[in-house]
């Protein structure tokens, strides 16, 4: 993957040093991991609450560090917040409030990423109206525990079209860029975007971090999850 990763972003005549690989172990067991950091792997991520705290909590190792993307319910924030170092999933302003009061109580700085739905399907999530993420970057500039770094987005299956995914991964880096110039937030630098299937066309739109799963831990097992 970090070959395939170097490879994307010669390409696009970029450093692959400035890409990021979050490793996402949704549904694995430990040992995979652990595998993964004896090989040098050191940024996990997860998508579900109960997963990132019942094999992170506690931390394996301690220079791991943790991500947050999947979406989260007011009630499973402080856990989250408790566990992760990035959040990526803020998508309105009651989570971006309740995970700012969580953070403040355990006396955390708290990276995190907008979420952003670029495909305009309606089975994921994240904002898709550019001036509502305008208000809610403002609103996340001014909370205690929160340092804002950038925006996250999920592109259509890769099945529908090259075209298509490219098309959202553009969009994204636009709108990033916008916030840029109307807001200029202090660490905005993240673009978090490209998974197994696509994280080569991510890299040459401009992705900072890509989430593998499945293209490092092989197919998930959901063994009843949903």
């Amino acid at each position: 993957i970090q070959d395939r990763i170097k490879a994307a972003a010669d390409r696009a005549g970029r450093s692959s040093s400035d890409i990021t690989l979050i490793a996402v172990s949704k549904t694995k067991a430990p040992d995979l991991i652990e595998a993964a950091y004896l090989s040098g792997q050191r940024v996990f991520g997860e998508n579900r609450v109960q997963e990132i705290t019942a094999k992170f909590d506690p931390r394996p190792h301690e220079d791991i560090e943790l991500h947050m993307s999947g979406t989260l319910q007011s009630n499973k924030v402080r856990p989250a917040v408790a566990c992760s170092d990035w959040i990526q999933s803020i998508d309105r302003e009651k989570i971006l409030m309740t995970v700012s009061r969580a953070a403040s109580e355990l006396g955390r700085s708290l990276n995190i990423c907008i979420e952003v739905n670029t495909s305009g399907e309606s089975s994921k999530h994240g904002l898709t109206d550019a001036d509502e993420l305008m208000l809610l970057a403002e609103k996340a500039m001014t909370l205690p525990g929160l340092r804002l770094r950038g925006l996250m987005t999920i592109g259509p299956l890769l099945s529908e079209g090259a075209d298509d995914v490219r098309r959202a991964f553009v969009s994204l880096r636009h709108m990033h860029e916008d916030v840029a110039r109307r807001l200029a937030p202090p660490e905005w630098d993240s673009l978090s975007m490209g998974m197994s299937n696509d994280f080569e066309l991510a890299i040459a739109e401009g992705a900072t971090m890509v989430r593998v799963g499945t293209a490092l831990f092989g197919a998930r097992d959901y063994g009843g999850q949903s």
